[in-house]
């Protein structure tokens, strides 16, 4: 399975990246529940936005965070000066056995309990 971070949904959205919606439609990829509330949860989203990431939300599935989910993102955040949504992000890359893909691998560094790559470069 892919875990698709945040910011891949994100850059999904524009015109320059638009080669990551074909990435998207893989019946492989998958989400966690915190990109759901990163990427919708922006304060500044336009109501266009809204309805293109909504979507995005409709066809991929999105991961639960567990109580297992959680125990790994603390013994990240013990390890690593991390954010929570990376950490938990990293754990459900772990827990559900993902290749994860990210535009920002260097949040993730120094983690090898899964395989980590860019789609951008």
């Amino acid at each position: 399975m892919i875990l698709l971070d945040s910011n891949i949904i994100i850059y999904s959205a524009s015109e320059q990246h638009k080669g990551l919606r074909e990435l998207i439609k893989k019946s492989e990829a998958v989400c966690s529940i915190i990109s759901k509330l990163e990427v919708l949860g922006y304060h500044n989203i336009t109501t266009e936005q809204i309805k293109y990431f909504e979507a995005i939300f409709k066809v991929i599935d999105i991961l639960p965070i567990s109580d297992e989910v959680i125990s790994q993102a603390i013994k990240y955040r013990q390890k690593k000066s991390m954010s929570v949504g990376d950490s938990i992000i990293a754990a459900s890359a772990k827990i559900f056995n993902c290749n994860l893909y990210t535009n920002n691998v260097e949040d993730f560094l120094n983690i090898k309990d899964f395989k980590i790559t860019n789609p951008i470069k």
